[in-house]
C-alpha cells in the first residue's frame, strides 16, 4: 500500500433486500461421518449433460462425532493472568494472507480526533462492515489527516440504484473491486482511474485475496475463481456444493504456501493448489441435508498459522483443522461468528453472549473465560437479562495491552488483556458500529453515516 494511503480504503455493504424477524432459515444438524484414512484418494463423480465424469480427490479424516451442546455461558479460571510475549505488529491489516491480525501495535487513549461523514446507509445493522463505503458504489482515498484525495464511481445510474456491496483488495498499485451485482474491476490506486472492468455470471460474496499476479474470490454459486490482476481474465475456477439459501455472511479464505484454503456457505472447507486450481482436499463441517432447527449458518473468518486453520460458527462449534490433510484436531463448544485472533499459543475469541474466551491452540483446552458485560453501567439497565441478551459483539482487535470490542448497540469496550476485565465502555452510537481497525497507530470505527478516527 502506498505511503500516501494513510487510511485504509473502507467499504460498507448494502442490498435492497432484508430479512424480517419472522424469516426462517434452514440449517444443518451434525451427524456421524464415515471415517476415511487421512489423505486417502477417493473417487468423486459429477454428471453434466448426461455425461458422468470422475476424478480422484483427497478427503479429510473425520476423527469424532459432534453433538449439539449448549454454548459456554459462565466464567472459568477468571483469576488467571495472561502474558503475551510476541511483539506488536504495525501493519496487521495489509496483505494479510493468513487473516490473523495478531497483537496490534496500538495503545491509544480513545479520544476522538476526526470524523468523515457520508450519506446514511440503509439497513446498516444487517452487515458486518469491514471498512470504507458509499451507498452508490463510490470509492474514497484519504491522507493521514482524513483529507479526501480522490473520489471515484464506476457505476451506471441503474447500477447505483442496486446499491452495490463493494469488496476490496490491493495488488501492487492496483485496487481490485468486486460487488454483489456480479461486477468486478480494477482502478489505479493513486488516481482512481478505471483500468478494466468485467462481469461474472453470479454475484460475489467473499473476501478477495491477491497473490503474485492473481486475485481470488468466491461467488454465490460457491465457485472459487482465480483472475489475472492485470486484465481481469479468468485463470481457473473450481466449484463446490451450492447452498440452498444465500447467506449474507461473507465467506473467507487464507493463502499458505501456494495453497488457498476457503470455506463456502455450506460450511465445507477446501484446499486448492493456487497455480493449477486442482482440489487437494475437502472437508465438510456441516450435514448436507436440511433440518427443522432453521437458522442461517454464519462462519467466522478463517485464520491460520503454519500448521492449522481455526474458525468458529453460530452453531456452537470452534474448529482446529490440519492444513496438510484437512483432519480435525479438536472442536470446542463456542458460539461465535466473530473473527478470532491468534497470539503466541493463545486463540482469542468472543462469544455471541459476551464472553471473552482464550483457548490453548494445540490442545483446544479453554484457558480462561471472562464475562465482558458483567460490569456494564447500571444506566443501561444491565440487571435486566432481556436488555443484556439484546446486545451482541460485532468484532474485536487485540492491541498492545488491551482488547477493543464493539457491539451492535454502539458500544466500544476497552478490556485488559492480562485479567480479561472490562476497563471502560464508550458509547459511540445507539446502533451498530463496525469492528475496529488500526492504521498508523490510529483506531477507526465505522457507523452508518460516518467514519470515526480515535488515537
Amino acid at each position: 500500500m502506498s505511503k500516501s494511503l494513510k487510511i485504509l480504503l473502507i467499504f460498507i455493504f448494502l442490498t435492497n433486500c432484508s430479512f424480517n424477524k419472522n424469516s426462517k432459515f434452514w440449517s444443518y444438524e451434525k451427524i456421524k461421518e464415515e471415517k476415511v484414512e487421512a489423505g486417502s484418494l477417493i473417487e468423486e463423480c459429477k454428471t453434466k449433460f448426461f455425461i458422468k465424469k470422475c476424478k480422484k480427490v483427497r478427503r479429510a479424516n473425520v476423527k469424532k462425532e459432534f453433538k449439539k451442546e449448549e454454548a459456554l455461558s459462565s466464567e472459568f479460571n477468571s483469576n488467571i493472568k495472561i502474558s503475551l510475549f510476541s511483539k506488536p505488529i504495525n501493519k496487521s491489516f495489509i496483505n494479510n494472507y493468513d487473516n490473523n491480525n495478531g497483537r496490534i501495535n496500538y495503545d491509544g487513549d480513545l479520544k476522538k480526533i476526526s470524523r468523515f461523514k457520508f450519506s446514511k446507509i440503509d439497513n446498516f445493522f444487517q452487515y458486518n462492515p469491514e471498512i470504507l463505503f458509499d451507498n452508490k458504489g463510490s470509492i474514497f482515498k484519504f491522507d493521514a489527516r482524513s483529507k479526501l484525495i480522490w473520489k471515484t464511481n464506476h457505476y451506471s445510474k441503474s447500477q447505483k440504484k442496486q446499491k452495490p456491496i463493494l469488496t476490496f483488495a490491493k495488488s501492487k498499485k492496483i485496487l481490485i473491486v468486486a460487488d454483489n451485482i456480479a461486477k468486478y474491476y480494477a482502478v489505479d490506486i493513486n488516481t482512481g482511474e478505471l483500468l478494466w472492468t468485467k462481469k461474472n455470471i453470479a454475484p460475489f460474496n467473499s473476501q478477495i485475496k491477491t497473490y503474485k499476479d492473481k486475485f481470488f474470490i468466491i461467488d454465490y454459486e460457491n465457485i472459487l475463481r482465480a483472475y489475472s490482476a492485470k486484465d481481469g481474465k479468468e485463470v481457473w475456477s473450481i466449484k463446490t456444493d451450492t447452498a440452498f439459501l444465500r447467506s449474507q455472511k461473507k465467506v473467507s479464505m487464507v493463502v499458505i504456501k501456494n495453497i488457498i484454503y476457503f470455506n463456502n456457505s455450506l460450511g465445507d472447507i477446501s484446499a486448492v493448489d493456487i497455480e493449477s486450481g486442482q482440489l487437494i482436499w475437502q472437508r465438510p463441517t456441516q450435514r448436507n441435508d436440511l433440518s427443522q432447527d432453521s437458522y442461517s449458518l454464519k462462519n467466522s473468518e478463517l485464520i491460520a498459522d503454519k500448521k492449522n486453520l481455526y474458525f468458529s460458527n453460530n452453531k456452537n462449534e470452534f474448529f482446529s483443522i490440519e492444513l496438510d490433510t484437512g483432519s480435525l484436531n479438536w472442536v470446542q463448544k463456542i458460539n461465535s461468528s466473530l473473527k478470532p485472533t491468534l497470539i503466541d499459543n493463545y486463540i482469542f475469541t468472543v462469544s455471541r453472549e459476551g464472553f471473552l474466551i482464550i483457548i490453548e491452540k494445540n490442545s483446544g483446552n479453554i484457558v480462561r473465560i471472562t464475562d465482558l458485560f458483567k460490569k456494564f453501567n447500571k444506566k443501561y439497565l444491565w440487571e435486566d437479562k432481556q436488555v443484556r441478551d439484546s446486545i451482541h459483539p460485532v468484532g474485536f482487535i487485540v492491541g498492545k495491552n488491551n482488547i477493543y470490542l464493539t457491539t451492535d448497540k454502539g458500544h466500544l469496550f476497552l478490556i485488559d488483556i492480562a485479567s480479561g476485565q472490562t476497563i471502560k465502555i464508550l458509547k459511540i452510537d445507539k446502533d451498530k458500529i463496525s469492528r475496529p481497525f488500526v492504521e498508523n497507530k490510529n483506531l477507526y470505527i465505522i457507523k452508518d453515516n460516518s467514519v470515526l478516527k480515535l488515537n
